[in-house]
């Protein structure tokens, strides 16, 4: 039998979704609880795996076992084993060929700034802080450069194993309610650090060290030197993973918990 479920979790005090020697991971916390509930090593594949320190609203999980629980079992014991900052929200039996990573059509990220002179407290760990005035007009034409299919090379990490570079980024919406601005941005897919790169420009931009235009300039440069900074990571949230209707999935789309 093959279970989707639905993950939410705050990264501040994990190395990141996956399984790694040199810190916890959500990956392994998640995976631990599952073995409890299920009696039975459980191994999960994610949606898009995050970075140190990244949220997510709306990451989604599969996995494989023999053993036969119900949904409410699934979510209830799984989150009875789980520490308090992650979650199961949802669980679904799926076909075999479903897939959380490749089934896959669409993912959407939160950017989150606060953008006000004075640093964050008890907001420190999940959101940038940004303490130059931020025209987000002016970000928001930046940010329409970027939309359509395109070579990314430019706003991925250097260490990024993906085997292309081409995206289609869907939208970016650039909002702002008082002192706090909100990258949110769709696409099919993403590259290392892509959304944290974008986000660096648009912060650069919007502060009016580059021109509107400087989105355009660094995508065509193909060349990630000509990108500037990389945002830190804890202002980003993965608030969706979008799937065929075919596998009937819950879409719980929390972002009024994020502005």
């Amino acid at each position: 039998m093959r279970i989707a479920m639905g993950i939410e979790y705050d990264g501040t005090s994990y190395v990141g979704w996956q399984m790694q020697d040199n810190g916890l991971s959500v990956q392994a916390v998640l995976e631990e609880a599952l073995t409890k509930v299920a009696d039975q090593p459980i191994r999960t594949v994610c949606a898009g795996r995050t970075d140190t320190g990244v949220h997510a609203l709306g990451q989604v999980v599969h996995f494989d076992t023999n053993a036969e629980r119900t949904e409410r079992s699934w979510i209830f014991g799984g989150n009875a084993n789980l520490p308090k900052d992650v979650a199961v929200i949802w669980a679904r039996p799926v076909d075999d060929n479903f897939h959380a990573r490749f089934s896959a059509k669409q993912r959407r990220y939160r950017y989150v700034i606060l953008n006000r002179p004075v640093r964050p407290t008890f907001l420190a760990y999940r959101v940038a802080w940004e303490y130059r005035p931020l025209d987000e007009q002016r970000m928001t034409v930046a940010s329409r450069f970027l939309l359509g299919e395109h070579d990314f090379s430019a706003y991925r990490a250097a260490g990024c194993q993906s085997k292309t570079p081409m995206r289609r980024v869907d939208f970016i919406d650039v909002q702002r309610n008082e002192d706090v601005i909100t990258i949110d941005i769709q696409a099919n897919a993403f590259l290392h650090h892509m959304v944290r790169n974008i986000a660096g420009v648009l912060i650069a931009i919007g502060a009016g060290e580059q021109p509107e235009n400087w989105t355009l300039q660094v995508l065509e440069s193909r060349d990630r030197t000509q990108a500037g900074i990389t945002a830190p990571p804890h202002g980003l949230y993965l608030v969706d993973v979008n799937y065929a209707p075919d596998y009937e999935l819950p879409r719980v789309l929390h972002t009024h918990m994020i502005w």
